[in-house]
């Protein structure tokens, strides 16, 4: 590498900063000098594991989305976490552990249950227009947006049965779907989903789980094999000043505490929602950079955790409920931040810790509600689909806040009607812009939001870590390894 020691800052102690941390030292060890910033106490990022009434949950990041050859499923198996801690007796019970059932519960507004039947047609239906998307079979006919396209094929189901009866629980059971698929894609309305983009998104093939030993364990294991020093928390940045060609200590990061730290190269892996809120740069970011960060879309979802009194008495466990709402109908009281809410449910079966999620304006409401508000509208919407069936009262609620954390400001990032998947890469792009052999590569650019094929995932947020390790790595002319 030369007579002088390269200096690297990362900016976010997310798993895209560490990935990239670990990557360095592991490939270059002494011969770099490396150092994260973090603006927070702890690291992580949006990966938070925590405890609530007796559980372990996930504030966070919930899944591995597939785990054959899933570089986050074998850092997770390194670090021991797919075994649950001790806790007990019995070990401690964590989110989801049981996967999802099959004998689910849906019920309509007003307490109608939805026939098996409908449910199951409703479901193949939805599933068959999925693929079509993932496919890119979609005979689109100038149509650019995924809900579009779903309210199309379903119109079209409607119209086909035209001699037989309409049963208005199919409206509520396909709008159902489509508020999992809000929380899938953190959209606010699925409108805003670019139905082009669909095709590129990428899985790990195999099941989709959770962690046991609490996905916290990932960051954790990633951050042990650097040295002590190199992570530094509570160190907001307010400037990144960067030299528009190569020169002597070309990136200068200013923090909030008017410190600066001169370096050769910095990895920026702040949240896309960090970046359209404006993280100063000097000289400002490039037009086509400040556009891509415009057109892409960063949505917020809110996971609202509720602890169910506990009832000696009572032999029926909460079910796995589901609730269909339709949108033409108002039967019950329930507030409308809770009716684009496809389910409320135990994290596990048995367990008197629910899970309900919110997406978009009604995430960012739940986010401001007092707690008693909460409890108020769960119990109206128990009452609103109950119909004699007694579900129970909360006692407490937690729920998570990425939306109004200014370190992230949103949970992922999606493909926006207007965006593209050259937008993702047009943000990972480095800076300046050079095309000569050896780029000076001052601004790197890591995070989810920028890998085309796994935004919105650990996975990509990881990779793209990976990703601007090995292209210092190739700048000084070493061998990226495995790490």
């Amino acid at each position: 590498m030369g007579a002088k020691k390269p200096r690297v800052v990362i900016i976010g102690a997310g798993i895209s900063g560490l990935a990239a941390a670990r990557r360095l030292h592991a490939c270059a060890g002494d011969h770099v000098d490396i150092v994260v910033f973090e603006a927070g106490d702890r690291i992580g990022g949006r990966i938070f594991t925590s405890e609530f009434a007796g559980a372990r949950v996930e504030i966070g990041a919930t899944w591995i989305h597939g785990i054959d050859g899933s570089p986050v499923y074998e850092i997770a198996r390194k670090a021991g976490a797919l075994i649950p801690d001790d806790h007990g007796e019995s070990g401690i019970h964590w989110e989801r552990m049981d996967g999802f059932p099959s004998d689910s519960l849906t019920l309509a507004e007003g307490g109608t249950a939805v026939s098996t039947s409908v449910l199951h047609r409703i479901s193949a239906l939805f599933s068959h227009l999925k693929d079509l998307i993932a496919s890119g079979d979609t005979g689109t006919g100038g149509m650019t947006s995924v809900g579009a396209f779903l309210r199309r094929g379903f119109n079209s189901y409607r119209a086909s049965q035209k001699e037989i009866a309409v049963d208005w629980t199919e409206e509520a059971a396909f709008a159902m779907h489509e508020c999992a698929e809000r929380t899938y894609t953190a959209v606010d309305d699925l409108e805003s989903l670019d139905l082009a983009a669909e095709k590129e998104y990428l899985e790990f093939p195999g099941e989709h789980m959770t962690v046991p030993g609490g996905y916290s364990r990932v960051p954790e294991f990633l951050a042990a094999a650097l040295p002590p020093s190199a992570i530094r928390l509570g160190r907001a940045v307010s400037l990144v000043e960067w030299r528009r060609s190569a020169g002597c200590e070309p990136v200068r990061v200013h923090f909030e505490d008017g410190a600066v730290e001169p370096a050769d190269h910095a990895i920026v892996t702040v949240s896309l929602g960090v970046l359209k809120s404006g993280l100063n740069f000097s000289p400002a970011l490039p037009d086509a950079k400040r556009r891509a960060i415009g057109r892409l879309g960063f949505g917020l979802v809110t996971k609202l955790f509720m602890e169910l009194e506990k009832d000696d008495e009572s032999k029926i466990p909460f079910p796995f409920l589901r609730i269909a709402f339709d949108p033409g109908r108002r039967i019950a009281c329930i507030p409308d931040w809770i009716r684009r809410t496809e389910s409320i449910c135990p994290i596990h079966r048995g367990s008197r810790v629910l899970l309900a999620w919110f997406v978009g304006g009604e995430a960012a409401e739940v986010e401001k509600m007092e707690d008693e508000e909460i409890i108020r509208g769960v119990h109206a919407t128990f009452a609103g689909v109950a119909d004699g069936r007694k579900f129970g009262r909360i006692t407490g609620v937690r729920r998570s806040g990425w939306g109004r954390d200014p370190r992230f400001l949103g949970s992922y990032s999606y493909v926006a009607v207007g965006s593209s998947g050259d937008d993702q890469d047009e943000l990972a792009a480095p800076l300046p812009r050079d095309r000569s052999p050896s780029p000076p590569l001052q601004i790197l650019f890591a995070g989810e939001a920028t890998h085309r094929t796994r935004y919105a995932t650990t996975h990509g947020a990881y990779l793209s870590g990976v990703r601007e390790a090995d292209r210092l790595l190739r700048h000084y002319g070493c061998q990226s390894c495995g790490s």
